[in-house]
């Protein structure tokens, strides 16, 4: 069976051959795990993937063993239909963020630096959950190595910017100039040409927190003005709970996933466990995601949703939408 990889699977596996550190090969064969088509014509070659990834990741951890100054190494396993790290100054209010949309207990304090570890929490939209990884600050003259990997690993960012100091411009730009000097670049949206054999891109927005405070609304119109162009700008205050009911949903749109049920046929759909997929996605997509097999298995699919379908017949590559049920036919 052919493997019928695709471009963006080619392109990670371009990355991973220029990549030169461990950590870097790690990322990029992480990135060809998750894009590389499940079926059985691909079963050698995910299996060989696995392999070099077990023994990178061996030769990581003996090699920060053997460095007196490597510090420690830190892997939040990824959750949820996505996840997303939280980044920010010192009390710009990340801890209170992820402690007001899940229901982790990080350590909130008035205090800076109250957070030493990745501390992972899940956020609810709907029937999915989205997972928010806190970290420490970023300063001009703090930040921890292991978040390079954090960050790399993580499918979006979330710049915490804090609307009571009067700095919060100088804040994020720290921030931004620090993660460029380990090679991974913030952004919107990722250029079409962007280079991703010697650099990692995440898309990233700005969240404006304590629009509570005094002359808070004044520090979001600079914000505004100065990153407006370049970034999505959302105001809250975690404190007072602020835009905080419509931030799980801007949060799942903002990596661009679809939810799509399923239904065998002759019974109802199942409405409470979706399969989560890249927007784009095709029918085909979703058959090798509930089995591998049905790649090779696949005669015909109906399709309901949207007001727009009832039941008709669609091919293989009919391009789904949020909250889509399919009936997917398979034959031996």
């Amino acid at each position: 069976m052919p493997a019928n990889l695709t471009p963006q699977y080619h392109e990670a596996e371009k990355a991973f051959k220029a990549a030169r550190s461990v950590d870097e090969k790690i990322v990029h064969l992480e990135n060809m795990l998750r894009l590389i088509p499940k079926h059985k014509g691909t079963d050698h070659m995910q299996a060989d993937l696995k392999r070099k990834l077990s023994q990178l990741k061996k030769e990581q951890l003996e090699g920060k063993g053997k460095g007196k100054k490597s510090g420690p190494v830190f892997n939040v396993e990824k959750e949820g239909a996505g996840q997303i790290v939280l980044l920010g100054a010192p009390n710009a209010g990340k801890s209170r963020v992820l402690a007001a949309l899940t229901h982790a207990n990080p350590v909130v304090a008035e205090y800076p630096f109250s957070t030493h570890v990745p501390q992972p929490g899940m956020a609810q939209f709907e029937d999915v959950q989205i997972q928010l990884v806190d970290t420490p600050p970023i300063t001009p003259d703090f930040y921890e190595p292991w978040m390079t990997d954090i960050v790399r690993r993580a499918d979006a960012a979330l710049l915490v910017a804090d609307l009571g100091d009067d700095g919060l411009l100088d804040a994020i730009e720290v921030i931004l100039k620090r993660l460029e000097t380990v090679k991974v670049n913030l952004v919107a949206d990722i250029p079409p040409d962007a280079d991703i054999h010697l650099h990692t891109w995440r898309r990233a927005a700005i969240l404006a927190n304590k629009l509570d405070l005094p002359d808070a609304g004044d520090r979001l119109e600079i914000l505004r003005e100065y990153y407006g162009g370049r970034f999505e700008i959302w105001p809250v205050s975690a404190g007072m709970g602020t835009g905080l009911d419509a931030l799980p949903a801007r949060l799942f749109h903002f990596l661009r996933l679809i939810r799509v049920y399923t239904k065998e046929p002759g019974k109802k759909a199942d409405l409470e466990r979706p399969y989560t997929l890249p927007a784009g996605s095709a029918v085909l997509d979703l058959a090798v995601r509930v089995h591998r097999d049905f790649e090779r298995l696949l005669k015909s699919a109906r399709i309901w949703g949207s007001g727009k379908y009832d039941g008709i017949h669609v091919k293989r590559d009919h391009v789904l939408q949020d909250k889509d049920v399919v009936e997917l036919n398979v034959g031996g």
